[in-house]
Formats: C-alpha cells, sequence, structure tokens
C-alpha cells in the first residue's frame, strides 16, 4: 500500500482543514488507517484511527469533538476533518495503514506510512 497524504497549510486559530490520504493497493478496503502527527521537538502521536468498515473510530482525547476520520474505500481514501483548530495542532500530519483490523494507537504497528502534510495554525 502506498499512501499520499495531502490537504495541510496555514490556518488561524479556530479555522478548520480536511486533510486527505490517498492509498493504492488492492488491500486498501482491508486496512485500519490512521493519522499520526509529530510536532518539532516531540514524539510522533496518534491523532485517529477508523478500521476497514468505519464503524469503529479511536481518538486521542486532546482532539476529541475536534477532529472527525472518516474513509472512501471506492476512492480509497481516508480523510480527517479538523475543526475548532489550536496552535497546539501544528504539526506534520501522517497518515499510515495497518494490515491487521483493530484500530491501535501505537505507531509501531503500522505498516504503511505516507509522506507528511504540515499543519500550522496561527493564533
Amino acid at each position: 500500500v502506498q499512501l499520499q497524504a495531502s490537504g495541510g497549510g496555514l490556518v488561524q486559530a479556530g479555522g478548520s482543514l480536511r486533510l486527505s490520504c490517498a492509498a493504492s493497493g488492492r488491500t486498501f478496503g482491508s486496512n485500519v488507517m490512521g493519522w499520526f502527527r509529530q510536532a518539532p521537538g516531540k514524539e510522533r502521536e496518534f491523532v485517529a484511527g477508523i478500521n476497514w468498515s468505519g464503524a469503529s473510530t479511536l481518538y486521542i482525547d486532546s482532539v476529541k469533538g475536534r477532529f472527525t476520520i472518516s474513509r472512501d474505500n471506492a476512492k480509497n481514501t481516508v480523510y480527517l476533518q479538523m475543526n475548532s483548530l489550536k496552535p497546539e495542532d501544528t504539526a506534520v500530519y501522517y497518515c499510515a495503514a495497518r494490515k491487521y483490523t483493530t484500530v491501535t494507537m501505537d505507531p509501531m504497528r503500522y505498516d504503511y506510512w505516507g509522506q507528511g502534510t504540515l499543519v500550522t495554525v496561527s493564533s
């Protein structure tokens, strides 16, 4: 599976962005997909994940109620809608895919990674 993330940019606090991650490969529909982020000087952290059907999602506490992960298996694409953005959301965002069916926050359990897309939130 090859992943291509896009949609990052500069936005003011309180604004919104939608990230997209386009996947190639026949197994996309069966993969768990996740979004991670890495701020300067910090470790990469899990943001949100979604199972193959979209019925199971997982978020870190700091984005609950503000971010929504979704997927369109027909388009081989996963999305991260980010609303009410805060300066602390500034980071490079990465999408990742996992061969197995359980959503997990552990980046070590993801098998494929896309390049990052930078999100900058100004105060």
